[in-house]
Parts: C-alpha cells; sequence; structure tokens
C-alpha cells in the first residue's frame, strides 16, 4: 500500500520470485507498475469501499502512504486494517511511522523504549495508527512491525537530494541554537522493510537509521550540511540564529528544527539483520 520511491525500491530488492500486488488510487499509474513486475490494484484507503478486493490477497502486508493531512487519527491504516480483517489475515504486517513520534528529546539518545511524546499533529496521526496495527496484530495473531523511519534521502530520489538544500543555500542553524538530526538511504529503508516482512518480532518498534556522524551517531543538522557542502566543492550553508528561523522559515522547515533527538538504531541491526550499506 503506496507504492512511491519506497516501494518501487522494494520491490526491485525483492527476490523475482516474489508476486508483489501494490495499490494505486491513480489508473495513470497502472502501466507503470505493470513494467515493475507489479500487479496493480486500483483502490484508495480514502474510500474504503474500494479496498473489499485487498482482502485475503495479502501473505505480508506494507503500509507505506502517509496519514491524512488533517484529523486526530490514521483512517486510512483503519480502513486498511478492516479490509484485512475480512478473510483470510496476512501473517506480517509492516507500518512505516516516524521518529517524530518521540518528539523533542533534547538531543538525547532515544531507543524503541522511549515513550511516545508526539508534538505535531502529523506525528500524533502515527501514533495513532501504530496504535492501531498493534491492537490488530494481538487481536489476529498477525506478525507487526512498525518502522520509526527519520529523513528519507537519495539522490535519485524526488525531493530527497540533500544536496539541493546546499546548492539553493537553504540556512541552517548557529551551532548553539541546532537540533541533532537523523537520517535513512531509501534503499537501507527498503531492505529495513524486507528484513521487517520476514524477521521482525511481533508488535515490534524498530528505530531505522544510519550510523550518521561516524562515532558520535546522528549529527548536528548545520554540521551534516557543512560536510555535504565540503565533499561536494560547494559553498557551505548561511547560519542564522533560532530568532531569524522562526520569522523566516516555513512552518513546516520550523517544526523539524523545534525537534531535537538521536535515534539508536542497535535493535535494527540485532533483530533485522540490516546494516545501512550508506552509513
Amino acid at each position: 500500500m503506496g507504492c512511491g520511491d519506497v516501494g518501487l525500491r522494494v520491490v526491485a530488492a525483492l527476490p523475482a520470485h516474489v508476486r508483489v500486488i501494490a495499490t494505486t488510487s491513480s489508473a495513470v499509474r497502472i502501466p507503470e507498475l505493470r513494467a515493475k513486475r507489479i500487479t496493480p490494484l486500483q483502490a484508495n484507503l480514502d474510500k474504503p469501499s474500494s479496498l473489499h478486493r485487498l482482502a485475503g490477497l495479502c501473505g505480508y502486508a506494507l503500509q507505506l502512504t502517509p496519514p491524512p493531512s488533517g484529523g486526530a487519527s490514521d483512517t486510512r491504516t483503519t480502513s486498511l486494517i478492516r479490509s484485512l480483517r475480512l478473510r483470510s489475515k496476512p501473517t506480517a504486517l509492516v507500518y512505516a511511522s516516524t521518529t517524530g513520534v518521540y518528539g523533542n528529546c533534547n538531543g538525547e539518545w532515544v531507543d524503541e523504549t522511549r515513550a511516545v511524546n508526539p508534538q505535531t499533529a502529523r506525528a500524533k496521526r502515527r501514533v495513532d495508527a501504530e496504535s492501531s496495527v498493534r491492537t490488530f496484530g494481538k487481536q489476529s495473531n498477525v506478525r507487526v512491525s512498525s518502522l520509526r523511519i527519520p529523513g528519507i534521502y537519495a539522490a535519485d530520489r524526488e525531493g530527497g537530494d540533500p544536496l539541493d538544500r546546499v546548492r539553493h543555500a537553504t540556512p541552517v542553524l548557529t551551532f548553539e541554537d541546532d537540533v541533532y538530526t537523523n537520517h535513512i538511504h531509501a534503499d537501507d529503508l527498503a531492505r529495513a522493510c524486507i528484513a521487517a516482512l520476514w524477521r521482525g518480532k511481533p508488535q515490534r518498534n524498530y528505530n531505522i537509521a544510519e550510523d550518521s556522524g561516524g562515532k558520535t551517531g546522528a549529527q548536528k543538522t548545520g554540521d551534516y550540511y557543512d560536510a555535504l557542502a565540503d565533499a561536494a566543492g560547494l559553498p557551505r550553508p548561511p547560519r542564522i540564529t533560532r530568532l531569524e528561523a522562526e520569522a523566516t522559515l516555513s512552518p513546516m522547515r520550523l517544526s523539524f528544527l523545534n525537534e531535537s533527538r538521536r535515534i539508536k538504531n542497535s535493535r535494527m541491526k540485532r533483530e533485522l539483520g540490516i546494516k545501512a550499506r550508506t552509513p
């Protein structure tokens, strides 16, 4: 469900004999999906009546569709779960969540045992979805994994090339005001999705993040973009204070600068057997 950039990378990484069915709400995408050895299923998670054909089809289910842009709950995942309950249920369900469920942790190291503390509406919808899939797993004996994902990047991902910010001289915070950032390459995320489908433990949360910053783990955002600029031979981005950021940046961009955490990925390595190829 949700066969965009990451979904297509998952398909490319799967063994050729695995049959993949992907939902799409757009008939225009059907030829594209078929060309990538995907069986398309026209369905829309915002229209529950279109989901009845999903029931009984899924051996393993991967939910990559983001929640709606409004409301207190993730009605899309709720609709998906209702359809999966109708007939034979999948062996496993993997839900793509976000590290935003932890909220601001003031730069502390964070593992999956930390209580969630969502501070944005979109993160609250993710917490709602995590709760829904976990309950579904317990009640239906389905092995459910929630992947808590930070910033996704790749040079060939639309809007996901981190050098774009450097090229456009997008400002970053001064060191004193800066926050810690965490990332995962889109191809490594795809591998983690597959590993969770086959090896994820029942009703288990996984932080999916790379070892950014060498020995220190996550990097402060400005240091990350400075390193990118240096590697590409480009000027480093300008630094601004938090007060200047509040006056000039969009609310969405600012929301990412209000939360600081360093994500631990030891459970991903130990239980899923995934070590980022882009470390």
